[in-house]
């Protein structure tokens, strides 16, 4: 929707904005305008054919009026507690799917390891790798910490950052492919 010199942003930000808001979130299993005015978005053109409907259904009395704006709030009330348990469902979907993937790993003291530098990302490089090392582990903390040292010097990380190293020889083409 932008040109290719991306000086016209500022023009397509109110679109933009207006999609984001009016999107459906599974998260929520809402879109954030209902959530702020307690209802559904009417698109700019359905706005103009209800006009009439609009001007019509304004003019009432006070206390009707005042009735409805309390069920209103009543009815913000009921979607945001909807909302927050559909939050809560989701997060412990995602926690219980995060959970089953997690690779279980046993390390201990004087085993050889490599370590993840997560840090490195400017200029990586396709083929150069992130794992540094090989380390030797010192201690073992509960929990899954470790304490290790190498040519770099030591370091005290998360047990999701390291790998086993494996020593040897590399395999040749015979082995990989069964030749």
């Amino acid at each position: 929707m932008v040109q290719k010199s991306l000086k016209n942003w500022s023009n397509k930000l109110d679109d933009a904005l207006w999609a984001y808001r009016t999107a459906f979130r599974t998260l929520i299993e809402t879109t954030p305008f209902r959530l702020v005015y307690r209802k559904h978005c009417h698109r700019p053109v359905e706005l103009e054919h209800k006009a009439h409907w609009a001007v019509r259904t304004l003019n009432y009395d006070l206390k009707s009026a005042g009735e409805k704006r309390l069920l209103n709030l009543n009815e913000v009330d009921e979607i945001r507690l909807n909302v927050y348990e559909s939050v809560v469902i989701y997060k412990e979907k995602t926690k219980k799917w995060h959970d089953q993937r997690i690779t279980r790993r046993e390390f201990k003291v004087d085993e050889k390891v490599l370590f993840f530098n997560f840090r490195l990302k400017f200029f990586l490089g396709k083929l150069k790798s992130r794992w540094f090392g090989p380390y030797t582990i010192t201690q073992v903390f509960p929990y899954g910490s470790l304490e290790g040292t190498g040519a770099n010097g030591s370091f005290k990380v998360n047990g999701h950052r390291v790998k086993h190293y494996i020593a040897g020889e590399p395999l040749g083409e015979e082995e990989i492919y069964g030749i």
